[in-house]
């Protein structure tokens, strides 16, 4: 056999195993685009229930809005009439209300005053302490011992 006899077997064995792996290679190929088209398949199929149900649900989302829409609305007419009630009822009663709580407490007054002694009698009153809405008592002095 001569050199060119044996390169000549060389190339051609050389082609025949880039022939079989590149088969290989097409074969596991296919098998993925196979595998690839029944995952999209499989996904197309589950997919159009869940967007029909994310449809449903954004239907029934918007008439809850709505709903609460229209009770917002209804609320803020209820408060705007309630407010013009109780101006309403300030203004009609309020003044003579206020005259009634004076003139009884000018009443209590001068009725509570009658049995009282003078304001400059021998004692003097005694202090006392407002804080935050409430009377103290007067302060009770100890004498030192000395």
């Amino acid at each position: 056999m001569t050199g060119g006899e044996v390169a000549g077997i060389l190339v051609a064995v050389f082609w025949a195993i880039l022939v079989s792996f590149l088969a290989v290679v097409l074969v596991r190929l296919a098998q993925t685009l196979k595998a690839t088209t029944r995952l999209v398949a499989d996904v197309t199929d589950q997919a159009v229930p869940l967007l029909a149900d994310a449809s449903r649900t954004v239907r029934a989302a918007q008439t809850q809005l709505d709903r609460v829409d229209a009770i917002a609305s209804d609320v803020q007419e209820v408060t705007s009439n309630a407010s013009a009630l109780s101006t309403t009822v300030a203004s009609t009663f309020g003044g003579p209300l206020v005259k009634v709580a004076a003139f009884g407490y000018g009443v209590r007054q001068a009725m509570g005053r009658r049995g009282a002694p003078p304001a400059d009698a021998a004692r003097p009153a005694p202090r006392r302490t407002v804080v935050a809405g409430r009377t103290l008592p007067t302060a009770r002095f100890r004498k030192k011992k000395g």
